[in-house]
């Protein structure tokens, strides 16, 4: 089940740069940064209220970012949904007729599993589904 948006995440050129202006935009710090080698990114999440907000930097010129940053530039990447249950999701998603780009969820930014959802099964916008790592979530 669906719970809530987890996060936007908005790609970037210069982390540094664009934690500059978030922090200023939305008078407070990033309260964590990380690099997710898998993904060939380093992120900053920031948190208003409710409301996350990720920023994404490439790694490497053939990271999904750097892909998305020079095919449409800087700017939103993907809304995230917070789950109860991944696999379950994925599964309703698959039976009804999402492509998904994940098999199986993997290890996101933020002590998350997560798994995508293809932009042409959503009207263009790239969906995260993210669950909590727990001890009893799978990695």
């Amino acid at each position: 089940m669906f719970t809530n948006v987890e996060h936007i995440g908005i790609a970037v050129k210069d982390l540094q740069a664009a934690n500059e202006v978030y922090q200023q935009l939305l008078r407070v710090a990033p309260y964590k940064q990380e690099e997710v080698a898998s993904e060939q990114v380093l992120t900053s999440f920031f948190q208003v209220n409710q409301t996350k907000i990720e920023l994404l930097q490439a790694t490497g010129p053939d990271s999904a970012i750097a892909r998305f940053i020079d095919k449409k530039g800087e700017g939103i990447h993907h809304l995230a949904f917070e789950v109860s249950d991944i696999e379950e999701e994925m599964n309703r998603l698959r039976a009804a007729g999402f492509i998904l780009l994940n098999e199986t969820p993997k290890r996101g930014a933020d002590n998350k599993l997560v798994c995508f959802v293809h932009p042409k099964s959503a009207q263009g916008v790239l969906i995260e589904l993210c669950q909590e790592i727990t001890s009893t979530a799978k990695e």
